[in-house]
């Protein structure tokens, strides 16, 4: 598919994705060899699809072995089996005995095991969810990253972080990276800010590095801030923002 010169710039998001037809990617990557901007671009690109690959990998918990190992050792065990030669009337005795014990025991193992893959299919449930949510974080994200009219901007924020923000009006979403962002200090938190017309409104947390879709209208918006905010975040920043960074001409 042959495209205008001045639609083929807006490719490199799509490239850098593989995101392409065949004979697209063809005429893009010939068109690579001429445009420094748009290889910067699609290096761009890449870049940050790899952080969010890396961003969305999922581990299972750490501890979840160990709270496993600790509830098995709860779990009570059948008494020991009582030799043949013990007398008479104590192997009555133990008769009489032995089936109620041994089916107490057998409905509290039951009930331990019970409880143990209720807790085991809980976690299940909770890594699935978590899964679920980062798959569709990377969805919009990439949904942004591939839009025809996506555009990119670099900043660098006064803690000394690199920041990209790609931003779509069509999808009117934007996406927000960073590298380089030392850890907040206990009980504060990176908080995002849309800037409409001067008045600031929240967009988001970031906890460090990595790349967070945007919250909020952003179409509309003149300025990405970034401020060091109480852990839950403010209303409006309390703090001289960290960054604020233009993403429109």
């Amino acid at each position: 598919m042959k495209h205008h010169a001045s639609e083929v710039h807006v490719l490199a998001a799509a490239y850098a994705l593989n995101a392409l037809e065949a004979d697209e990617r063809e005429e893009f990557a010939a068109h690579l060899a001429g445009c420094e901007s748009c290889r910067q671009d699609a290096a761009d690109f890449e870049a940050t699809a790899a952080r969010l690959a890396a961003a969305a990998a999922e581990v299972p918990p750490t501890v979840m072995k160990q709270r496993t190992m600790a509830t098995l050792d709860h779990i009570r065990q059948l008494p020991p089996r009582v030799p043949t030669a013990s007398p008479v009337s104590f192997r009555g005795l133990l008769r009489r005995k032995a089936v109620p014990l041994a089916l107490a025991a057998s409905l509290a193992a039951a009930a331990s095991f019970a409880g143990l893959a209720a807790w085991q299919n809980q976690e299940k449930r909770q890594l699935e969810q978590q899964a679920r949510q980062s798959e569709r974080r990377l969805d919009d994200v990439s949904t942004v990253l591939a839009a025809p009219d996506a555009r990119t901007v670099h900043g660098r924020a006064s803690n000394g972080a690199f920041t990209t923000v790609v931003a779509s009006d069509r999808q009117n979403k934007a996406v927000f990276t960073a590298t380089g962002l030392p850890a907040p200090a206990t009980g504060k938190t990176y908080q995002l800010w849309l800037d409409h017309g001067g008045s600031m409104r929240p967009a988001g947390f970031i906890g460090q590095d990595g790349t967070v879709l945007i919250d909020g209208d952003t179409a509309g918006a003149g300025a990405v801030g970034l401020t060091l905010e109480p852990a839950g975040g403010s209303p409006q920043p309390t703090t001289t923002p960290l960054l604020l960074m233009a993403i429109r001409a």
